[in-house]
């Protein structure tokens, strides 16, 4: 089994209706629920966090903003909406005095992240020697690997190479479309995936509904 985390995201950005999501999903037996930092303001993600909360949900947050600055305040927004995890964000130094204190789990890029939407470079010992030093950071929990995001990385090799190298879990980040690609971060040993954009795009079995793809794509993740 993996983990499954439904991202109330399309093309790195957090849908308008992500609330009206919400109700829906908690039926379908999903834990995890997450929004990007891009695409609402700190008040729209304080209003995402307190419905998800209330119907039962984990939340994470992911940063993809692409300067420092912005990711800055992107983490203290998060905070202040209350999340249960932040994602994502490839400044841990100046992130990890932010969340001194709290009690959510951080999990940064490891590798060289650009741009945005966010893809991955570097070679596979590069970004596997990334997560060994991240995770060897006092206050990071694990990393947020953007696999499908590598453009020439076999992505088993790349995901079990990062697996082994973490001293946290590995959450496998975006462009996830199809149950040959969960069954491979699972048998690689990821601890979980995310999806937002197929779902949106109805690329999953359920389409076009929503609440029917989650369903669909949790019985494939408790299946691998």
């Amino acid at each position: 089994m993996i983990n499954f985390v439904f991202m109330l995201t399309h093309h790195d950005s957090t849908v308008p209706d992500a609330v009206d999501h919400i109700d829906q999903l908690a039926a379908t037996g999903l834990r995890y629920l997450g929004f990007k930092d891009v695409g609402a303001t700190p008040e729209r993600q304080k209003e995402i966090n307190e419905a998800a909360h209330a119907a039962g949900f984990t939340t994470m947050l992911e940063v993809v903003s692409v300067s420092r600055e912005a990711e800055v305040a992107s983490v203290e927004a998060a905070i202040a909406a209350g999340v249960d995890w932040v994602l994502g964000g490839t400044n841990p130094d100046a992130v990890v005095p932010l969340l001194r204190g709290t009690a959510i789990r951080y999990c940064p890029f490891p590798g060289r992240v650009v741009g945005h939407p966010s893809v991955l470079e570097g070679t596979v010992d590069e970004i596997a020697a990334s997560a060994a030093a991240l995770t060897a950071m006092d206050g990071v929990y694990g990393v947020d690997l953007l696999a499908y995001r590598h453009a020439g990385a076999d992505i088993a090799e790349l995901t079990k190479a990062v697996v082994a190298a973490s001293a946290g879990p590995v959450i496998a980040a975006g462009s996830v479309t199809s149950a040959g690609q969960i069954r491979t971060l699972a048998e690689a040993g990821a601890w979980g995936f995310t999806i937002g954009s197929a779902i949106f795009d109805g690329q999953l079995p359920g389409a076009p509904d929503v609440a029917a793809q989650v369903r669909e794509v949790l019985t494939i993740a408790e299946s691998v």
